[in-house]
């Protein structure tokens, strides 16, 4: 299973139930506190830059709902025109994830700079993978 799949998958799962949904809150809280610290924001840059970098997020996950509403339930393909649909839309969606990051940089250099906005997106993959060891290492604690 890809990686980015399978965080999805943790993702979807514990946004299904209230303590999933409580769960989501802390490690959304965490992630920004993350990144707050890691990129050095300071409170004004906070204020111009957490409303930009929720829009950007916001419009990331519908659009990967559209996807998932349309392909989530399907686990077989039964016509060639089914599997070229799939793969198109699947492109299709990494293509705006792409144009929807490449348009965001941009907006997020105006509110950080160059420099604290290279460092987000060092800070946004480092989260990612501690948050993935974090989740292996509650997996094997069981």
């Amino acid at each position: 299973m890809e990686f980015k799949r399978y965080i999805l998958l943790v993702a979807a799962v514990l946004a299904l139930s209230n303590v999933g949904k409580a769960q989501s809150e802390k490690v959304e809280a965490a992630r920004v506190s993350f990144i707050t610290t890691k990129v050095n924001i300071t409170p004004s840059e906070g204020q111009s830059f957490w409303p930009v970098y929720n829009e950007f997020n916001d419009k990331v996950k519908a659009a990967r709902k559209s996807f998932k509403s349309q392909y989530h339930a399907q686990t077989e393909f039964k016509t060639d025109k089914e599997a070229e649909d799939f793969l198109n839309a699947e492109v299709k969606l990494k293509q705006t994830e792409a144009d929807l990051q490449k348009e965001y940089i941009e907006k997020f250099k105006k509110v950080l700079g160059p420099k604290k906005t290279a460092l987000l997106r060092k800070a946004e993959e480092e989260f990612k993978r501690k948050l993935i060891e974090t989740i292996k290492g509650n997996g094997n604690d069981s």
